[in-house]
């Protein structure tokens, strides 16, 4: 397929590219520090698939597909390494899909960030969930309507991002979020969303999320949608990115669209931050990931 992609070739090197129901989404804002992009760029979309690592059939055919999208990964489930994995074969962008505590009280699993939790606490328990995941790009948050209000909590998270070569996207599931903001200001490089894809799953939804998510591209530049391993989610996505030339959009992963929004200036200096090393699941948290 000819893609649009081509007449973007700086921003190839940087694309190298069971669920609990999604929050309620709020209106979207523009990141800190976004730019729009030049001019003679196509609109551009990242697409983010949360929640993936439960479903090996919904995420294997995700990571079979043939436009860069972003797969973000629940830590510790059934398949999260073995998909990770062939996503970076498949050039797709990976991310932690960090579990954070939530306004509704569902539960978090294995990973989850919780509201009680003190500095330490919070700190080992990301950086296990983060080294966790092979070929970690990014971060983003798992529910988090409770969490991304309290601005110790993410001022901690943000401190420990702040070490490696990770962005963070701000899924903004509620408004009040001071996820974003505190991000930028431990200089980790941050986006936020812009569209829920499938709050509801109907194709007749997803149909118009998407194209909501085409037309916010059209209006600033570039726009970022988030959506699910839902088998609707995949049929459509199936059906309708290879249409996106036609249309004369572009498709980057979310370090992709970074690069746009920053005049194509590299996300992080060589050595400038540690690297996330591998780590081992406590007891508690692989018998949390089998349940």
């Amino acid at each position: 397929m000819r893609c649009l992609l081509a007449i973007i070739p700086a921003l190839l090197a940087l694309c190298l590219a069971p669920m609990v129901p999604a929050e309620p989404q709020s209106t979207p804002v523009t990141s800190p520090g976004q730019t729009v992009p030049e001019p003679d760029l196509p609109p551009t979309i990242a697409i983010i698939i949360d929640d993936v690592g439960h479903d090996l059939v919904q995420g294997s055919r995700l990571v079979a597909l043939e436009q860069p999208i972003t797969l973000a990964f629940l830590p510790y489930r059934r398949y999260t390494v073995v998909l990770a994995e062939e996503a970076h074969q498949s050039r797709k962008e990976v991310m932690l899909h960090a579990p954070m505590a939530n306004t509704r009280n569902f539960g978090l699993g294995a990973g989850g960030l919780e509201s009680n939790m003190d500095q330490m606490t919070t700190v080992n328990t990301l950086r296990r969930a983060l080294s966790s995941v092979p070929h970690v790009r990014g971060v983003n948050n798992h529910m988090g309507s409770q969490l991304t209000q309290m601005q110790a909590n993410m001022d901690w998270i943000m401190a420990e991002l702040g070490r490696y070569p990770v962005y963070f996207v701000d899924s903004r599931t509620i408004a009040s979020t001071v996820a974003g903001r505190t991000a930028a200001e431990h200089r980790v490089p941050t986006l936020d969303r812009d569209v829920f894809l499938d709050h509801e799953q109907t194709e007749e939804y997803v149909d118009a999320q998407f194209k909501l998510l085409i037309e916010r591209a059209r209006q600033n530049g570039t726009a970022i949608g988030i959506g699910h391993p839902h088998r609707v989610t995949v049929d459509y996505l199936e059906k309708h990115l290879p249409t996106l030339d036609e249309q004369g959009i572009a498709i980057a992963t979310v370090s992709g669209l970074w690069a746009m929004r920053n005049d194509n200036r590299q996300m992080f200096a060589e050595g400038e931050k540690a690297p996330i090393s591998p780590a081992l699941a406590t007891i508690r948290e692989l018998t949390e990931a089998r349940e």
